[in-house]
């Protein structure tokens, strides 16, 4: 397997204004034990609709169109669980101690994946190295799609910006029975095995995880409910399209818009910019401030604060992004906060120029 040196970014100044925030951060907003109590309480609330939705599809899914329904709305909620709630305990934000957090990580199990690789890929290659080539694989994940400068070209990216909406409405699914596979068995652009070794446990979890699911999801409905098998199928097929589409705005919205930067590491491994610097200039926030985005979305809307802070509960970013707004006028960097629509937007934007082969000579592919 290839090795890369990792990336050291640059030793911030004694005068770094980043101290200034922290300490304006922990005085002004971490003292609230209400903010936190609030994301216990979101935490346990999303974790009863997900398991109601599916008593309701044992209870009711004789009727068809409830079937649907409930199925879609247990979907929805299994994002929205894992947006918020799984999120923070897999950086230890929910609960006081890490054994706690790590135990209701296992709501990912519940969902079919694997919790402890997931973990391991956010921690260790996402939030120490976003939009950084070779490292952040939240970025790339295949080759179907072109989003690294230096990925490689083929001729089917050119309509990628078309394609792409086409193929999110699949994320969870791909998510499920493909990426998970690759990241435990595949070899090329596995970047988490560069930095990290799977224990044989997490094998027999990873299947043992997706025939629970399976079995949950589609054997034990058929077996309830007197309703044929396809119709139970199509439904939980409804489910992933519809929920993905939820989960995919979070996913592209917050590090690569039209205007990301990607930077490059030199041959030794050093970086331009101090952490912190690095941080600001690859995260972008959306819709933050929004009531029903900031309760659906969790640390996403407010990516900006989670990245700076990544071990604080979502529900007190809302307090810290205006102290972040504030430095980056008086310090002179960027911030951007796009909305909704707009993040959508700017992501295809992307898309279509990165699929364009007559930019690749200002990538730095030819």
């Amino acid at each position: 397997m290839e090795t890369l040196v990792k990336p050291v970014f640059q030793r911030p100044a004694k005068d770094d204004f980043f101290k200034k925030l922290i300490k304006e951060v922990q005085e002004n907003v971490l003292n609230s034990k209400k903010l936190q109590l609030k994301n216990r309480r979101k935490a346990f609330l999303f974790l009863f609709l997900f398991l109601g939705f599916y008593g309701l599809i044992l209870t009711f899914g004789n009727n068809t169109t409830l079937l649907f329904t409930f199925y879609v709305l247990m979907g929805f909620s299994m994002i929205i669980l894992f947006i918020n709630s799984f999120h923070d305990a897999a950086h230890g934000a929910i609960f006081e101690t890490a054994k706690q957090n790590r135990l209701y990580c296992y709501v990912l199990e519940l969902f079919g994946s694997n919790s402890e690789i997931w973990i391991q890929r956010h921690l260790l290659l996402h939030h120490p190295y976003p939009n950084i080539p070779n490292w952040d694989c939240d970025i790339k994940q295949s080759d179907v799609v072109r989003i690294f400068p230096n990925s490689k070209y083929f001729n089917f990216h050119r309509f990628q910006h078309i394609y792409m909406w086409f193929l999110y409405p699949l994320y969870s699914m791909i998510w499920l029975f493909i990426r998970d596979f690759k990241d435990f068995f595949g070899t090329d652009d596995n970047y988490l095995k560069r930095v990290y070794t799977i224990p044989t446990k997490q094998y027999v979890l990873l299947f043992a995880a997706k025939i629970f699911n399976l079995c949950y999801m589609l054997l034990i409905p058929y077996l309830v409910l007197n309703q044929p098998f396809y119709l139970i199928f199509l439904a939980w097929i409804t489910m992933h399209l519809l929920s993905s589409m939820l989960g995919v705005v979070a996913l592209i919205s917050t590090h690569v818009d039209e205007h990301a930067v990607f930077p490059l590491q030199e041959e030794d491994g050093k970086m331009s910019n101090t952490w912190v610097r690095h941080q600001l200039e690859v995260t972008k926030d959306f819709s933050a401030g929004h009531p029903v985005a900031d309760f659906l979305y969790g640390g996403f809307t407010h990516h900006v604060a989670h990245h700076l802070f990544p071990t604080v509960s979502h529900t007190y970013y809302p307090e810290i992004t205006p102290i972040i707004k504030k430095y980056a006028q008086e310090y002179d960097f960027d911030y951007t906060c796009y909305s909704m629509l707009a993040a959508v937007k700017s992501h295809f934007s992307l898309l279509k120029n990165c699929g364009d082969s007559s930019n690749l000579i200002f990538s730095g592919e030819l």
